[in-house]
């Protein structure tokens, strides 16, 4: 045989072992009660832990020390490193890195937990948001388009479409404290650090440079202005013919 040869060879034998292994794993966790959409197609770490009525959807990767708790849904595609997952969770096409996510919560489709999240009982992480170094209270919802970074978000919390924790001024990291009951309007800026209160109201595109008292409603736009006719006299939107 030609050293080309030996060396296919060998590869072949180490993915067939690979396999072997990988499908071991598989028919362990299903014998204690695990239930797998398509088992060919998830790859699990010799080291996680999978609670009984656990569903794993198709391309699922679970890796490190993750603790996956019983009756969840961890949805196709996502991928779940070194992290607690509570019992009953909910994940759709999600990536959580050295998390924590409790009890019935909701997470995804599309949602990042970066290192050191923590999501509380009930709560929703829902599409396109990324929560870093964290903690988000319980039954609390960021349903979507949102980034929370070093922020300690209470019980109750809703935060709005497009909400962004301002957290980094290009020398330090600061964090926000966002208290039970407050609500987060859409499109709103919170500069780090700033503190909103207890059941305080943030209005719709604000930007939040200062404490916001508890019970408290700030507004933080300008006056709209609207020039009447502006469009037609700077011969805007007109298509050539």
């Amino acid at each position: 045989m030609s050293e080309r040869t030996n060396e296919r060879e060998a590869l072949l034998q180490s993915a067939a072992k690979a396999e072997e292994e990988r499908l071991g794993i598989v028919m362990k966790h299903m014998a204690a009660g695990v239930l797998f959409t398509d088992w060919k197609t998830v790859y699990i770490d010799k080291q996680v832990k999978i609670g009984k009525g656990s569903l794993i959807e198709p391309g699922v990767m679970l890796a490190g020390q993750t603790v996956i708790g019983e009756y969840c849904v961890i949805g196709f595609n996502s991928k779940i490193k070194d992290s607690i997952i509570g019992d009953q969770v909910d994940i759709q096409c999600s990536v959580i890195l050295e998390s924590k996510v409790g009890r019935n919560a909701h997470v995804g489709p599309f949602a990042y937990l970066r290192p050191h999240s923590d999501i509380g009982e009930g709560a929703k992480v829902g599409d396109f948001v990324e929560v870093k170094n964290s903690r988000i209270g319980n039954e609390s919802k960021v349903s979507h388009l949102t980034y929370v970074g070093d922020a300690d978000i209470g019980d109750g919390v809703n935060l709005g479409c497009g909400v962004v924790f301002v957290n980094y001024n290009g020398t330090d990291k600061n964090r926000s404290t966002i208290a039970d009951g407050a609500f987060i309007g859409c499109n709103t800026n919170l500069i780090a650090p700033v503190n909103v209160g207890e059941k305080a109201y943030v209005a719709a595109g604000a930007t939040i440079t200062e404490d916001i008292p508890a019970g408290a409603l700030c507004i933080g736009r300008t006056e709209n202005k609207i020039k009447e006719g502006w469009v037609e006299r700077r011969g805007l939107l007109k298509k050539d013919k």
